[in-house]
């Protein structure tokens, strides 16, 4: 008899086990997939990031899926990861209805601080009051910098890694957490896990890369500007070009579909 075929996987696969006598969770993934779609994301749009800066969005990138689907369905998160040598933000938003996650990298207009800033933000729910905590940290790895949020904001460890092949790994500790064990486990040790400890399956989530920007969505949100002042908006130009602020891309919106958006928004 033949073995099932699997069902096919649309994203990151990525993986929720409970580390039995340990109270850990762990987190895998195969980010493979997401980074695909990221890198066809700035080729779509046209954005060439400096390589250092793609280099920390993308670590960052793996930290905030894995803490994704550690987190319970339905809620929504943010990060906003605030450097200042070199001098940039990194944004990420994430939907656990959905399974997806995005963000951009901002390298303009960045506010000087004293020291680098970590803001987390979280909804429970759809359309639920945002919580936000906010930590400092220092240097630029951003796996301790994550670490060091869960450690002064969540109260409670948390470690990653890089299993390598864009696998990332992530240990959360939970309520009797064998602490010396999670703050000791090395690389070699998360990687044979499954081999050393009692591993109980939990969830299986596959996260995708979508905005879910639109003209339509753009334009809602230029309708007050344009309502008080379309010709200021749009000065002399018969359309303005403008960067999506959750994934920076393009939408180019021309006065005429704008006059039409206000007319249909007063029926």
């Amino acid at each position: 008899m033949s073995e099932p075929t699997p069902e096919p996987v649309n994203g990151a696969e990525i993986t929720t086990d409970f580390v039995r006598h340990r109270n850990v969770l762990l987190v895998r993934g195969d980010l493979s997939p997401l980074f695909v779609d990221y890198y066809l994301h700035l080729a779509d749009n046209h954005l060439k990031p400096a390589p250092e800066h793609d280099r920390l969005f993308k670590q960052a990138l793996a930290a905030f899926a894995l803490h994704c689907a550690s987190r319970p369905r339905f809620e929504h998160l943010a990060w906003t990861i605030s450097l200042q040598d070199p001098r940039l933000n990194l944004f990420f938003a994430g939907d656990n209805e959905d399974c997806t996650v995005t963000g951009r990298i901002f390298t303009e207009n960045v506010r000087e601080a004293a020291k680098n800033v970590f803001y987390s933000d979280l909804m429970p729910r759809r359309g639920a009051e945002k919580r936000r905590s906010v930590v400092n940290f220092d240097g630029t790895d951003l796996f301790r910098a994550v670490e060091h949020y869960y450690a002064t904001s969540e109260q409670r460890p948390a470690r990653f890694f890089d299993l390598g092949d864009d696998r990332f790994a992530m240990l959360v500790s939970h309520p009797d957490c064998d602490e010396r064990w999670l703050r000791g486990v090395d690389l070699a040790g998360v990687k044979e896990v499954a081999e050393k400890e009692t591993v109980a399956p939990i969830e299986r989530r596959a996260y995708r890369w979508n905005c879910g920007c639109t003209q339509q969505k753009i334009m809602g949100a230029l309708a007050p500007a344009a309502r008080d002042d379309l010709d200021g908006l749009f000065g002399e130009q018969e359309s303005i070009h403008l960067q999506c602020p959750r994934c920076a891309a393009e939408h180019i919106i021309t006065r005429e579909a704008m006059e039409a958006f206000l007319a249909q928004a007063k029926k």
